[in-house]
């Protein structure tokens, strides 16, 4: 035993200073504190969530008042075609009380027919018909068919010309463009139409026309082959001799086979009441949107 006790000794203080590093080891490894040059971080994960929150709250807000752009605008289009209308409406209304006045005698002063437009005028005196000018291609104005056709896809609308012709006024002692009418195409020849050729002296009624400018796609007017597309009064009245002046015949002036009179074309567009509610319409519905999307604060939209 005492053989055994010599021999096991030494074996034991051996396994236990085997053991001995090994706890000292675990203990540097969990207990000691951190080496020198090193230093303790907190996590980022919270500040990047309340950064990444912070900038979508901006966003939103940016979105929110932009969006609200678009039932202010709106509002403020359909506000403005109110006021259009309004306007339009006068001028309607100033247009047809002009149109409906009586005849005045034609003003010696050409400056005053500035202010004079689609007002009847009377003049007497006589045509110049060697000197025709023909605006074409033109249809015949004729509100009772067209009210008829106006349903329709398609129409008889037939093509033709209107024949302007020099008028020598005898009291004045001017020579102005009356515009006599329409006709057919194939009655464009004034051979075609001596029964109409009214001669001598005549009374006549028209409405005062204006100088127009060329529209965009209209053709230009070709003189040399006596094709007007529309009123150059310059140009109209440098080839035939004549002032400047221009009057559409009324009705009334129309002869058997002649041009048919009343050519004018008095109407103004009116639609602004359908801006109206198509710019009011806008406002309602987006602003309705606009209103679950960020006040209510809807889900999905």
């Amino acid at each position: 035993m005492a053989a055994a006790a010599r021999w096991l000794g030494p074996l034991q203080r051996a396994a236990g200073a085997g053991r001995a590093p090994a706890r000292a080891s675990g203990r540097s490894v969990l207990g000691a504190p951190p080496r020198a040059g090193l230093a303790w971080r907190p996590s980022r994960c919270g500040s990047s969530a309340a950064e990444a929150s912070a900038t979508k709250a901006e966003d939103d807000s940016f979105l929110q008042w932009f969006l609200l752009l678009i039932p202010v605008t709106a509002f403020g289009l359909g506000t403005w075609q109110v006021q259009r209308r309004k306007w339009k409406l006068k001028l309607i209304a100033e247009l047809e009380s002009r149109v409906m006045a009586e005849p005045v005698p034609l003003p010696a002063d050409p400056m005053e027919l500035k202010s004079l437009e689609y007002r009847p005028v009377k003049v007497r005196g006589h045509f110049d018909h060697s000197k025709e000018l023909y605006m074409m291609p033109r249809t015949m104005v004729d509100p009772v068919r067209e009210a008829q056709e106006a349903s329709r896809l398609s129409s008889s609308v037939q093509s033709g010309a209107y024949v302007v012709t020099p008028f020598h006024c005898t009291e004045l002692g001017v020579t102005i463009l009356v515009n006599r009418g329409f006709v057919p195409r194939k009655k464009v020849n004034p051979d075609t139409r001596q029964k109409g050729q009214i001669e001598g002296e005549v009374d006549l009624v028209g409405m005062v026309r204006l100088a127009e400018t060329r529209k965009p796609f209209v053709p230009e007017n070709n003189a040399e082959r006596n094709h007007w597309h529309y009123r150059d009064l310059e140009a109209m009245a440098k080839l035939t001799g004549a002032d400047p002046i221009f009057i559409d015949a009324d009705f009334k002036s129309t002869v058997p086979g002649g041009p048919i009179g009343g050519q004018t074309r008095v109407t103004l567009r009116n639609e602004h009441l359908q801006y109206i509610i198509t710019w009011y319409g806008l406002c309602a519905a987006t602003s309705y949107l606009w209103f679950k999307k960020f006040v209510r604060r809807t889900p999905g939209l």
